[in-house]
């Protein structure tokens, strides 16, 4: 199964000195019954990139969490087995946890990424911006939840594993 793992960039950098993206649970985001009911479609490249767009607004949670981590949202594409990663049944059709999953058991390896997305550079005003508002954006500010989907017209961009040392300036 593929699942989407949120993080910041000190997050990458921690899994990539370590190797590992964490022991479980953690929470990761992938195309589950819920997520497909929500989404209306059989396709399940869209239903994927539903998945990323769930675990990128994760990723700009733990932005707004860390002010030293650069306002930059990363998510890590991972497969891990089907058994691996679990829907909470009494949160399916909650829209705050739609495609979440939570990944037990052992530590996942950063070796099982198939790809990072991380925002480019031309990102992070806004970004920094949505992670400022999603306080008020959670207690109904329309404003501020105008400002947190500005950062959602942004692109995360892919990102082979190999290139994760230049990511988080670990590379040449």
């Amino acid at each position: 199964m593929r699942v989407y793992v949120p993080l910041t960039l000190p997050g990458l950098a921690e899994a990539y000195k370590t190797g590992e993206l964490g022991a479980g649970p953690f929470v990761a985001y992938a195309v589950t019954p819920a997520l497909r009911e929500w989404y209306l479609s059989d396709d399940i490249e869209e239903l994927e990139y539903a998945a990323l767009n769930r675990a990128a607004l994760a990723s700009l949670r733990l932005v707004a969490l860390d002010p030293g981590a650069p306002r930059r949202r990363v998510v890590v594409a991972v497969d891990v087995p089907d058994k691996a990663a679990v829907a909470d049944p009494d949160r399916g059709l909650d829209p705050a946890a739609l495609g979440e999953v939570r990944v037990g058991g052992a530590a996942v390896a950063l070796a099982r990424a198939a790809a990072v997305h991380v925002d480019s550079d031309d990102a992070e005003a806004d970004v920094s911006a949505a992670a400022d508002a999603l306080g008020a954006a959670d207690t109904g500010d329309d404003d501020a939840q105008f400002v947190v989907d500005g950062a959602e017209d942004h692109e995360l961009l892919w990102f082979a594993t190999q290139e994760i040392p230049n990511l988080v300036g670990l590379g040449d």
